[in-house]
Parts: structure tokens; C-alpha cells; sequence
């Protein structure tokens, strides 16, 4: 793999909790998962926004992140995605640069139409409008970002009049922002269109996986048109793994939550991600199969991760799509797996440890002779300097 000086890794947390768990528990882990990740050195976390279906469980990712900062040192936190047609611009815009603020720059904006139609029809959204206001809000968030000059919008479902943030970014020019995609090319236009990152949130499924190839083309394309520019570096992918020393212990950590997970997607997105298995280890097979996802050891990862790189044309993170598969304990160790065997791979850490290595051994007979004559030399040393020290005392 030809790559870059170093990818990014992280998390994107929805997040998907089994329904019969305390939620209050389930949100405490998923803390307790974004601390371990800040420890174990991964680079950023998307925290999700959702409002119905009992799985998705954090309606505002702002408070989240928020609750996360406070626990971490370095890692960076975004909104995975903040389903724009569900907020007043000038309010979201206002609550992020508060949040820019609160983190010291390490909150990232990610954007969306909205995924789940159950949380639309709540608010009397029309699906068919939503990608379409979301392009509209962008626009509008993005003029309150990066001017300082009064902004006036109006459509049918907002206004603005001569409308300012009275808080300045705190980043600059303002935080990172990147647009959530799947399939469609909506997202990929709008990357394009306003110069933002780009989340691939189904890299790892068969038509998304698919599109890689011309979804960076669709955000180039559209970049040109409107005089921005965009950069693979801020392409994000995203993709399950669960990983354990062997492949045999991957599958039997995974017996404890995957069935729950497939069924919730079967059942509520009404995505057959396994076809007909039924049986735990028969899902298992399916997803690696297909790529979805990856169910097995760090060199499994390390083998997606170029796999994905191969379709792309390159990318700047990989994120784990966050889940309940395993027990706490297993799914706490597959993010270790992953940073201790993984990670270095694709950030160039490795190379030089194995030439500093290689150097020593291949001089070993130099350094060793040389070391072997120093500890002679001590010893003779210090039995002449007892021997006069013993002379002076007679």
C-alpha cells in the first residue's frame, strides 16, 4: 500500500445499544469508550444524533461531547452528525462555537439530513425536503461562521434577519466541518460545493463500498465548479470490526451482541445485511465476506483498512462504526488490538524502530567488543587505584 505519512483513526458512536440494557449504563460505557480510546492515542470520535427507534439513544451529540471533553486530554470529538433540518441554523451555529470554545478547538462540526425517517415524521419532515434543507442550512452556517457581516436567509422553514454569532470561533477559521454521505451523491455534492471533509458512513456495505471509487470525483467535480477546494486528508470511512488474538475467539466474543445488531437494522432500516443467516456464526461469515465488516484478528484489520485505501484512492481516517457485539471487556480490548498492532502500520511509526533495531544487531560485535574492553578497563581500574590506596595506608 502507497499511502500517506500517517491515517487518522477513530470512532463514530451512534451509538447502538440493545434495547433491555440500562440505558443510563449503556451512555456511562459509551464515555468510558471514548476516555479509553483518548488513552489508547486514536485520533477523534462522531458522536451521533438521533430521536426515535430506542437503538440510537443520544438525542444531542453537543451535550455529549461536551460531558467527553471534560474526561479527555487530546482526542478530538465531532457530531456524527447533527441532522440539520431538525434545528434553527442560528441556534446550532451558536451552540457549536460555544462548544468550540468549551473543547479549545477540539470540536468538529459533521453534518447530515438525517437518517432515521421516524425521527422526521415526528417533526412533520418531508424526506423527499430533507436533503434539500440541509444544503440550506449548511449555506447558512457556514456565511455565519465566516463572516463577521450581518447574514439574512428565508425560506419556508427558517429565517434569518441580519443575523450575527456574538462569539467568535475559537478555532480558525472556524472548526472542522465534514458531511455525512452514503450512497447518494447529495452528500459528495454538498462536501464539494462548500469546501468541507467528507464522512463515508457505509464505506464497508456493498453500495457504498461500491461508490468509493467515484465519490471523491463527485466532491472534486463539484469543488471546481464552485472555486473550493477539498482534501483527501479530511475523507473520513467508516466500518465495523470486532477483533481478538484469534479468529476463533473473535467469532465466540461476537455471540453476545451481534444477532441483536443485525435485527435492529433489519427490522427498523430495513437493510438485510446478512441475506438469510440466522445463525450467529453464519452472519459472521456474510459480513466478512462481503467486506461489511470485520470479524477477526489485527491482520484482518490491517487487510480492510488497504482494501479500502485500494477502492479510494486514499483517504485521511478510518473509523470504527462503535457497537455492543462483544462484552465490555472483549470490545475494550479489540480497540487495544487494534492501536497496538494496527494503527502503527499506517502512520509510519514502525520503519525507523526496525532500522535502529536491524543496526544494533548488525554491529553488535563492534558495540559488544567495545563494551566487553570498557567493563576490563573499570575493573583493572579499580584494582590499581585500591592497590595504591592500600600502598599509601602502609
Amino acid at each position: 500500500m502507497s499511502g500517506p505519512e500517517r491515517l487518522n483513526f477513530g470512532l463514530f458512536l451512534a451509538p447502538f445499544h440493545r434495547i433491555g440494557e440500562n440505558p443510563t449504563y449503556a451512555l456511562r460505557r459509551d464515555l468510558e469508550l471514548v476516555e479509553w480510546l483518548d488513552r489508547l492515542s486514536y485520533d477523534e470520535a462522531w458522536i451521533g444524533e438521533h430521536h426515535s427507534a430506542g437503538y440510537e439513544i443520544i438525542g444531542s451529540p453537543e451535550v455529549f461531547i461536551a460531558a467527553a471533553a471534560e474526561r479527555t486530554r487530546h482526542i478530538r470529538l465531532g457530531t456524527g452528525v447533527s441532522s440539520l433540518p431538525y434545528h434553527h441554523p442560528l441556534i446550532l451555529a451558536d451552540r457549536m462555537v460555544l462548544l468550540d470554545h468549551l473543547t479549545l478547538g477540539r470540536a468538529m462540526f459533521g453534518v447530515g439530513p438525517g437518517a432515521l425517517p421516524s425521527d422526521a415524521f415526528m417533526m412533520g419532515i418531508d424526506p423527499m425536503r430533507q436533503r434539500e434543507m440541509m444544503d440550506e442550512s449548511l449555506e447558512a452556517i457556514l456565511a455565519l461562521f465566516r463572516t463577521d457581516e450581518p447574514v439574512t436567509r428565508e425560506y419556508d422553514w427558517f429565517t434569518l434577519k441580519n443575523a450575527r454569532l456574538q462569539l467568535k470561533p475559537y478555532s480558525r477559521p472556524h472548526m472542522e466541518v465534514a458531511v455525512a454521505a452514503q450512497v447518494s451523491p447529495a452528500g459528495a455534492r454538498a462536501a464539494g460545493k462548500y469546501g468541507t471533509g467528507l464522512l463515508s458512513l457505509g464505506a464497508t456495505t456493498a453500495g457504498g463500498f461500491d461508490v468509493l471509487g467515484t465519490q471523491w470525483q463527485v466532491a472534486e467535480e463539484k469543488a471546481t465548479e464552485y472555486g473550493r477546494t477539498i482534501e483527501r486528508a479530511k475523507w473520513r470511512l467508516v466500518g465495523p470490526m470486532h477483533l481478538a488474538p484469534t479468529m476463533d475467539q473473535a467469532r465466540k466474543d461476537v455471540e453476545f451482541g451481534l444477532p441483536a445488531w443485525v435485527d435492529y437494522f433489519q427490522r427498523v432500516a430495513a437493510l438485510p445485511l446478512v441475506g438469510e443467516a440466522t445463525e450467529v456464526g453464519d452472519m459472521v461469515d456474510a459480513m466478512n465476506a462481503t467486506g461489511l465488516a470485520v470479524i477477526g484478528t489485527p491482520e484482518d484489520a490491517a487487510r480492510q483498512i488497504e482494501r479500502l485505501w485500494e477502492k479510494s484512492g486514499g483517504f485521511g481516517s478510518y473509523l470504527f462504526m462503535a457497537h455492543d457485539w462483544a462484552n465490555r471487556e472483549a470490545t475494550l480490548r479489540s480497540y487495544e488490538l487494534f492501536a497496538r498492532f494496527v494503527m502503527p502500520r499506517f502512520q509510519s511509526t514502525l520503519p525507523r524502530l526496525d532500522r535502529s533495531r536491524n543496526w544494533a544487531a548488525e554491529n553488535r560485535g563492534t558495540f559488544i567488543g567495545r563494551a566487553v574492553e570498557a567493563i576490563g578497563k573499570a575493573i583493572q581500574d579499580h584494582a590499581e587505584d585500591r592497590a595504591t590506596r592500600t600502598r599509601q595506608a602502609g
